[in-house]
């Protein structure tokens, strides 16, 4: 690339990769528009399935455990050192940097970093895509590069109202999900947000053809984690940890590409280094993209690693995933699902009442990707695979230790003033225990 270009990141809610260039029977013009004159991220995964945790991993390059956001910014959990949002590295590089809409890792977005906050009245598409505009034509004046978050609450929870029969008689749920008409209607709510998400996607996208903005632009489109269904965001299987990455610009990221071997959030903050041409932080933990788009290496990982340790209760897991096998292991005894983790609906209603809180949860799982991709087939028990899960004990012990992961020193407990729920508890809407004090502090005399 001859200049830096301006960048744009655009980034959702809980869409995982259920849109229409991975696939799905979802219409996402705009989002494909981008794909196809861009390079999609077919393997792409988030470092934490959680809110605040995918968001803070991304931005800091940095695993969870490393940047403090080991559970949601609205309930008391902060970064460590916000210095470490790469809005500082950019500005190194002469970047003016904006932030439209969601942001998820800060009660108060001041204290990110931003050179602009723009105030909004909520952050749905339809009030956030106008202001993003405006905001576009300010940064243009200014004859800077620039960085802009624009983010989305689409497609959380609770969703749209459904916008078509057809979608509510014949939508099929995820595939873990039973086919019953009130899983078939949650997906057609879930469509109708995936809807107003692509409605918004494309003003932003048409705003940067008006203003001639294209060429000079790379726009890098993901989301958080996977989608607000049972067995998927909040847990460390694909369906939760699985992400789309769509990146469109110029020099390695044009073409309409489709990349299949496995990128994380985490490689995106030193491609943007990569990008702006200022010098990577020697805290990051992830790999620039832009060997892999080039051809000078096959691969940037021979195996990916993701965590969660808070959502609304405490859920300490790890895993670790090769082409082949992925592997999670729990670090407490809690027996069954901490079903609070799970965000209420229809569906999750199906689950509960089928006995899924009264199911145990194994404390290690180990999956054969390959004859098993929805990851259904707990093989950690099968002696035939005792040579893999030894193998994949180790990767995830090697992992831990390099990145001082606290786990490896018993429980983690949440920060003073952090709001939990228990892991007894059914519903994240259920009354939660407000830390008063830090109990791994010594008693005082």
């Amino acid at each position: 690339m001859d200049q830096t270009p301006n960048i744009l990141y655009i980034h959702s809610h809980d869409t995982g990769r259920v849109v229409q260039p991975y696939g799905f029977q979802v219409p996402t013009p705009n989002i494909q528009m981008l794909a196809d004159q861009g390079v999609l991220f077919r393997q792409a995964f988030c470092a934490a399935p959680t809110c605040s945790g995918s968001r803070a991993s991304l931005l800091t390059g940095l695993y969870c455990h490393n940047n403090g956001m080991e559970g949601l910014a609205h309930r008391g959990w902060e970064l460590r050192d916000y210095g470490q949002h790469w809005v500082h590295s950019l500005r190194a590089g002469g970047y003016h940097s904006i932030l439209v809409g969601e942001q998820h890792i800060s009660r108060d977005p001041a204290v990110i970093g931003y050179d602009e906050v723009i105030k909004v009245g909520s952050n749905k598409a339809e009030d956030v895509a106008p202001l993003t505009i405006e905001a576009l034509r300010g940064a243009k004046k200014t004859g800077k590069p620039w960085f802009m978050s624009v983010g989305f609450f689409e497609t959380h929870r609770d969703f749209s109202a459904p916008t078509s029969v057809r979608d509510t008689l014949y939508s099929l749920p995820p595939g873990n999900l039973p086919d019953q008409p009130a899983t078939r209607r949650d997906m057609a709510e879930f469509k109708a947000s995936v809807r107003s998400l692509d409605q918004g996607i494309g003003a932003v996208l048409h705003a940067l053809h008006d203003l001639g903005l294209v060429d000079d632009t790379l726009v890098i489109c993901t989301t958080d984690h996977g989608v607000a269904f049972p067995g998927s965001k909040a847990t460390l299987t694909d369906r939760g940890t699985g992400v789309m990455l769509i990146v469109r610009g110029p020099g390695p990221f044009a073409g309409g590409k489709v990349i299949d071997q496995p990128v994380t959030h985490l490689d995106v903050y030193p491609t943007l280094c990569e990008v702006a041409a200022v010098e990577p932080p020697d805290w990051l933990q992830g790999e620039s993209l832009i060997p892999l788009l080039t051809g000078e290496v096959d691969a940037l990982h021979e195996a990916t690693f993701a965590e969660m340790t808070y959502h609304a209760a405490y859920e300490p897991q790890r895993s670790v995933r090769t082409e082949r096998w992925k592997y999670i292991r729990r670090f407490d005894d809690f027996p069954g699902p901490v079903l609070a983790n799970c965000d209420d609906s229809a569906s999750k209603e199906i689950w509960l009442e089928a006995g899924w809180g009264e199911r145990t949860v194994p404390r290690e799982r180990l999956y054969d990707l390959v004859l098993d991709p929805a990851e259904m087939d707990n093989l950690a028990a099968d002696p035939s695979c005792g040579r893999h899960l030894d193998e994949m004990r180790r990767r995830l012990e090697e992992w831990m230790r390099a990145t001082d992961d606290p786990l490896l020193e018993g429980p983690v407990e949440p920060p003073v003033g952090a709001e939990v729920n228990e892991q007894w508890q059914i519903s994240p809407d259920e009354p939660t225990r407000t830390v008063t004090a830090d109990p791994t502090a010594a008693p005082s005399s």
